[in-house]
């Protein structure tokens, strides 16, 4: 059996992130497991610009910033294969993987790094009544066909769901000829980020009708119209409010869901919010030495920040080979607890005598909230309390603490994060 110091499922941005900082924390025996043909992961399809404003002070399209990390990962020397599918991870770090050249093999990893990213939740799970005939795609599907295979979906689009790919696809489907009639959103606030919503749909008059689903889909072999209509307060659909459009293609952007199966099996212990890896200050999970960053962790809405928490992770992971797996675990842990409008943290936990001297806390919150507060309690005391003009759930937001001021609580065991009017 092979070995390997830290062992990175996943060569998209976080993986490649979390592999670098690794190795500048010390560690040489690196190898980066990706299934696709080529590092980069998803930013490779995407070529609109947006990225890199946080990590590199400067506007970049996604595979301009996969470039960069994949030219410090060749610069550094760090080991990946390609083409390569992993099949199971077992508690003592033990990668089974395999490939077409080397057939099935196990890997003995000092420590693992999951950073396997998301996919799209699929039209199954959402409960479209209709045929189901050709020209039917998610909307990732739909990107990768038009900005590297090369092929148009087709020329009337209606999009259901307002998350950030299908935003920008509306942008990309009309830049490319096609006429996309409506966005929409059953949730009665968009999915997306407020600069997508104005760039891909506003400046392109594209319509974004909110607490709207579709209700059916005419067509048998390739799909001829859509009917949505509004639905009420509980999603059901109000009679009276159906509309009709004509169209050749629906695209579905109705959410993204971390790739846990490898985690699942691995008996990582999940978070029922983010369906992502329960972990601690250091992005590991409950199994030592198994680490977790990225969209696998939970679903980003930038790019910089996946870079972000990858780099925390490779040097936890780091830290946690150099110590040879005997970090030691104090009785001074705080949980970090989600309410009023906040519906996950990560991290979970927090050791205060591991933790960096400035931990970043990510939340989101589960409506739209305006002219409110994010306040923080230490066990039952209000310590922070920050006004926002506005918060939605298609932005991720963060607070920092601060170890030296952790500290100085006596008997300090919860931090509450929530959502006040004042």
């Amino acid at each position: 059996m092979i070995s390997y110091d830290i062992v990175i499922i996943g060569g998209g941005p976080a993986g490649l992130a979390a592999a670098v900082s690794a190795r500048n924390c010390g560690v040489e025996n690196i190898l980066i497991l990706e299934r696709d043909k080529e590092l980069g992961g998803i930013l490779n399809q995407c070529i609109h610009n947006g990225f890199g404003l946080h990590t590199f002070k400067e506007e970049l399209t996604g595979p301009e910033y996969a470039d960069r990390f994949i030219q410090k990962v060749l610069d550094l020397g760090i080991e990946y294969r390609l083409n390569t599918m992993v099949m199971d991870i077992s508690e003592d770090r033990v990668v089974t993987a395999m490939s077409r050249e080397d057939g099935m093999y196990q890997i003995q990893a000092g420590a693992v790094v999951l950073a396997m990213g998301c996919r799209e939740r699929p039209r199954g799970a959402l409960n479209i009544p209709g045929y189901r005939p050709a020209g039917i795609f998610s909307a990732g599907t739909a990107q990768r066909l038009v900005n590297i295979e090369g092929y148009m979906p087709g020329r009337e689009v209606v999009i259901l769901g307002s998350g950030d790919i299908g935003l920008i696809m509306a942008r990309r489907m009309t830049l490319e000829g096609a006429i996309v009639k409506v966005v929409a959103e059953l949730m009665p606030y968009s999915g997306g980020l407020k600069r997508n919503i104005v760039q891909c749909l506003n400046d392109f008059h594209i319509p974004l009708k909110l607490s709207h689903t579709v209700v059916d889909i005419e067509g048998k072999d390739h799909i001829t119209a859509v009917t949505i209509a509004q639905v009420d307060s509980h999603n059901k659909p109000i009679p009276g409010t159906e509309e009709r459009y004509t169209c050749d293609t629906l695209l579905l952007s109705c959410g993204l869901i971390p790739e846990n199966e490898l985690s699942n099996k691995a008996g990582v212990k999940m978070n029922p919010v983010t369906n992502g890896p329960i972990v601690n200050e250091g992005l590991e999970t409950s199994i030592p030495g198994i680490f977790a960053c990225g969209n696998v962790l939970h679903v980003h809405d930038l790019v910089d920040y996946v870079s972000e928490e990858a780099e925390r992770a490779g040097a936890s992971a780091a830290r946690f080979v150099q110590a040879d797996g005997k970090i030691e675990r104090s009785e001074n842990v705080v949980k970090l607890i989600a309410t009023d409008g906040v519906r996950y943290t990560v991290p979970c936990t927090i050791d205060l005598n591991n933790m960096d001297e400035l931990q970043t806390v990510h939340f989101r919150v589960g409506a739209v909230y305006t002219n409110c507060y994010v306040s923080v309690y230490y066990n039952d005391e209000r310590m922070v309390h920050i006004k926002k003009k506005i918060m939605a759930p298609g932005e991720m937001e963060r607070i920092m603490l601060q170890r030296n001021r952790l500290l100085k609580e006596e008997d300090l065991k919860t931090i509450t994060i929530k959502i006040e009017a004042e």
